[in-house]
């Protein structure tokens, strides 16, 4: 398998997908914030000075998925017709989980729109938790799923979900 972002010479070159069919591309991807089980409590009951975390959190992670062509350099510029971002509480394991998607119909995939969804709106959560919690950690960031394009669909299973 040979790099797409490579030219001829080994300089970094933005894919040509001119001639791309335009289909219907989809993507999730995913990431797992850990904390403190007291600043759990404290995000579930709206009690953090900064307001309403997973709100914020929410529209950090839509806002991230349409700036990504200027936060990674070789991204294109997406008409992005769906993004979201959805969250699931883990209280047993003090962990927050961070859903993204994104779609569109296009030329190129959304995987690194899915992934900077998933990854701003868990930043956004640390940087709204860090007064009470410096301990936090960021996991699990990955594309869970992909359909569109040439190679198909992809997914993969929630990591630490079992693989039956």
């Amino acid at each position: 398998m040979q790099l797409t972002h490579i030219d001829q010479q080994g300089h970094a070159a933005m894919v040509d997908v001119a001639d791309k069919p335009i289909t219907v591309r989809e993507a999730k991807a995913q990431a797992c914030v850990e904390m403190k089980p007291e600043t759990l409590k404290l995000v579930m009951e709206n009690q953090l000075k900064k307001g309403d975390v997973l709100g914020v959190a929410r529209i950090a992670g839509i806002q991230a998925a349409k700036k990504t062509a200027d936060l990674i350099p070789l991204c294109h510029p997406l008409a992005l017709s769906k993004v979201s971002v959805d969250f699931e509480v883990d209280q047993a394991n003090a962990q927050i989980w961070v859903f993204s998607y994104c779609k569109l119909a296009g030329q190129t995939g959304v995987e690194m729109e899915a992934l900077a969804a998933a990854s701003i709106a868990s930043l956004t959560i640390i940087d709204m938790c860090k007064a009470v919690d410096q301990d936090m950690v960021i996991t699990a960031l990955c594309v869970t799923h992909k359909s569109g394009g040439k190679r198909g669909t992809y997914q993969r299973h929630k990591i630490g979900e079992d693989n039956e």
